[in-house]
């Protein structure tokens, strides 16, 4: 790859909660050089739709743009997405192509659709007690559900991934992670996402990101990733090398997160071995993709 290469850097909090407008997503951004990150848009309430819309139409040009959630599910394990299922996709582009068929009625690009269909249930661990009998991977099964090898990676940097089959619980992942596959099939040809695609020479590209990984980075503890102020981000910008913000007050934690991974990947977007994980292989990249920052 060519570093050095992106000029523009975006992180993305995500939502895939039921409605039209979450105020748990937030987009932060920030441009090569030693600018204080700020907010696109800091006084609105996104929908998804909206994101979709600016990701295909207003980034600015050689953007390296990282969203909070989980770009395919775990394959590696069971060498299948959904183990027994004859419709099961074998490739991460052809799942978000699958989600988004289930899920073409409903609305703000949700995916209740997908977790309620009668094969699809069987792999999730869903509200009311209600867990598939798939939701284990094979062998002694894990409490958090099957996990991708990049997941794996995650836990030996001392994040504490779950499975994005579990749709349960503050640790969910599952109903962001599908709607964002939903985003990821109509982006197709428009913007490429890293590993699934190859990275290009120029223009810009999402990653899968983990805010977590961002703020042990800026000195913080996995137990103490999330922020809720101005003077708690700006001294973790400040261990990343990037000036804070100049406004003191309260920011919720999505808007912190969306703010310090920005910064951060601007920090550490030439590192080599970022874009060369261990474990990443052909395979691994064009089904389960990979979280940009675990080594």
């Amino acid at each position: 790859m060519t570093l050095g290469r992106f000029r523009h850097f975006v992180a993305i909090d995500w939502s895939g909660a039921a409605g039209e407008r979450h105020r748990g997503i937030a987009v932060g951004a920030c441009k090569a050089g030693s600018d204080a990150p700020q907010l696109v848009r800091p006084d609105h309430v996104w929908s998804r739709t909206e994101v979709l819309d600016y990701l295909a139409e207003d980034l600015p040009p050689d953007t390296l743009v990282g969203m909070d959630l989980g770009i395919a599910l775990p394959f590696a394990d069971c060498s299948d997405f959904f183990p027994g299922w004859e419709d099961t996709p074998q490739s991460a582009q052809a799942l978000w192509a699958l989600v988004d068929l289930i899920c073409a009625e409903d609305p703000h690009l949700g995916a209740a659709s997908f977790v309620d269909h009668p094969v699809a249930s069987r792999y999730f661990r869903r509200h009311g007690g209600r867990e598939g009998e798939c939701f284990h991977g094979p062998g002694a099964p894990h409490r958090r559900g099957r996990l991708r090898v990049t997941e794996g990676r995650q836990a030996a940097a001392g994040c504490k991934p779950y499975s994005n089959f579990n749709l349960v619980g503050a640790a969910q992942v599952g109903k962001a992670s599908l709607t964002g596959m939903r985003v990821l099939h109509r982006l197709r040809g428009k913007v490429p996402v890293w590993p699934v695609e190859p990275l290009p020479a120029s223009g810009s590209v999402i990653v899968e990101i983990y805010t977590t990984i961002a703020a042990i980075a800026a000195g913080r503890s996995a137990g103490r990733s999330k922020m809720r102020g101005v003077d708690e981000l700006n001294a973790a910008l400040a261990i990343l090398g990037s000036p804070g913000l100049a406004a003191q007050g309260s920011l919720d934690d999505h808007r912190c997160d969306a703010l310090l991974t920005a910064a951060w990947l601007r920090k550490v977007s030439e590192q080599r071995e970022l874009w060369q994980p261990r474990g990443l292989t052909v395979e691994i990249a064009r089904t389960e993709g990979w979280t940009f920052g675990a080594v």
